[in-house]
């Protein structure tokens, strides 16, 4: 089952199109210098560890193992970059919250998360991935109070939806809707998806392919 909520089929075929581009991987940024000079618009992948980042990326992109998964919390220890056809650079973040390394590491990770969610002048959205079968915990919250106050735009996506049954799906999003809602660099839509079902994967690539072209 798809979601495509409030996409109209143009919208849908734009999403197809651009995640139908050739996704490569240019590199992996283990410190701010080494983050890639770019003029495309960028999309940020952030969220929890093992919410399912890579897994997304991988979904959307028709690629398996384009990004590195992983059943270990905190696997993704930079920020690795994607060309998506020269059209769009997807970003996928270390996780934050819990992770299998030494403490320093972990602080390094959120430290280079941080600052690139702060100064990264092409990035367009961060998409904030939310694990949909437990909602908002207390890290997400850090998180979305950082980018409101940087004034960075955000949306939050549900993750591993085809884990909840249909009216529990609908209290999940009820429930961080309402919290987004005094967010003021939140954008207002939820949505849900799932890389296993491939629930609202079309509807996720179309809302891209809308920030593609502006």
């Amino acid at each position: 089952m798809q979601d495509t909520t409030d996409h109209d089929e143009a919208a849908l075929e734009s999403g197809r199109w651009l995640f139908a581009q050739t996704c490569i991987f240019v590199l992996g940024a283990a410190s701010p210098e080494q983050v890639p000079d770019s003029t495309l618009p960028e999309i940020a992948f952030a969220g929890r560890s093992n919410v399912g980042k890579s897994s997304l990326v991988n979904a959307l992109t028709g690629r398996r193992t384009l990004a590195r998964i992983s059943n270990t919390p905190g696997r993704t220890q930079q920020i690795n970059f994607f060309d998506l056809g020269g059209r769009m650079m997807l970003a996928d973040l270390p996780g934050y919250g819990y992770a299998k390394a030494p403490r320093d590491l972990v602080e390094q990770w959120t430290r280079l998360a941080d600052n690139y969610l702060r100064g990264r002048a092409p990035l367009r959205r961060t998409l904030l991935l939310i694990d949909g079968r437990h909602g908002l915990k207390s890290a997400d919250r850090k998180v979305m109070t950082m980018l409101n106050t940087a004034a960075v735009s955000y949306q939050c996506v549900l993750t591993k939806c085809d884990k909840l049954t249909a009216t529990g799906l609908q209290e999940k999003v009820a429930a961080v809707a309402g919290e987004v809602s005094r967010h003021g660099a939140a954008h207002p839509r939820i949505l849900t998806t799932s890389a296993r079902s491939r629930l609202g994967i079309d509807a996720l690539r179309a809302e891209l392919a809308q920030i593609a072209a502006i």
